[in-house]
């Protein structure tokens, strides 16, 4: 992969029902994409082998078809390359650098830092995997971490005021205050409220229409439904 225009394919196929991929930028992909393994011999082409490796995910004896190169590329969540040369690197998105498995096609990891640590690129040799550590301390993942303890109490206290040993730092506490305080109000006009202390301007946004492949398959989407809380006003509250 050489630079200036790396790009990201989505292979995101359900664990349970249809086959489908989501946002797969499918038009990256040419007659001419290989997918590069760090293994000596020809490089497979991505896009002979695409529909196969979308099948191999709920069928192992598809598996068996794969070039043994790539015969557990079908574990990977994005492919990572650009269209100049056409090479590709499947790779592997984990909440969990414990969770990495080793797998014939995949050759980049992509892992969470645990504060503290080196969040320096490094190869693991054992499970041929270059590991892509995304940095923790004020970065990104320790401000995600950070707002989703924040959730956490605040869903425990039913969105009251959490104790201090509960929520230690006063920044995370002036975030809890500003919900706790419009704990009887509807959640939209909440939200409609707070969109007043954002600064959209620090972000650089883009929207994207995204597609979605969908496979021969017997079964339905698992995931038809999305279900997320509710608040509820109790009358009498305090």
């Amino acid at each position: 992969m050489r630079p200036p225009n790396p790009s990201s394919i989505l292979f995101s196929i359900e664990k349970t029902g249809s086959k489908q991929l989501v946002a797969t930028k499918r038009e990256l992909i040419t007659t001419e994409s290989r997918i590069l393994t760090g293994k000596v011999g020809q490089p497979a082409k991505l896009r002979k082998h695409l529909n196969q490796l979308a099948a191999a995910f709920h069928r192992p004896t598809t598996r068996l078809a794969l070039p043994r190169s790539i015969r557990g590329l079908w574990k990977a969540d994005l492919f990572l390359g650009s269209q100049r040369p056409d090479h590709w690197v499947g790779t592997s998105v984990k909440i969990n650098s414990r969770h990495l498995e080793a797998a014939p096609g995949l050759r980049v990891a992509i892992v969470p830092t645990q504060a503290g640590r080196s969040d320096s690129i490094r190869k693991d040799e054992q499970k041929n995997l270059v590991v892509c550590p995304l940095p923790h301390d004020f970065s990104f993942m320790q401000t995600f971490y950070e707002g989703m303890r924040i959730v956490q109490v605040m869903c425990a206290t039913d969105f009251k005021m959490p104790k201090e040993v509960e929520l230690p730092s006063p920044q995370h506490r002036e975030v809890a205050r500003i919900y706790a305080e419009r704990r009887e109000f509807a959640v939209q006009d909440v939200l409609d409220a707070t969109a007043i202390f954002a600064q959209p301007e620090l972000l650089e946004a883009s929207t994207e229409t995204t597609s979605s492949e969908e496979f021969d398959t017997s079964k339905t989407p698992d995931t038809n439904t999305v279900i997320t809380p509710f608040a509820v006003l109790e009358k009498g509250g305090n």
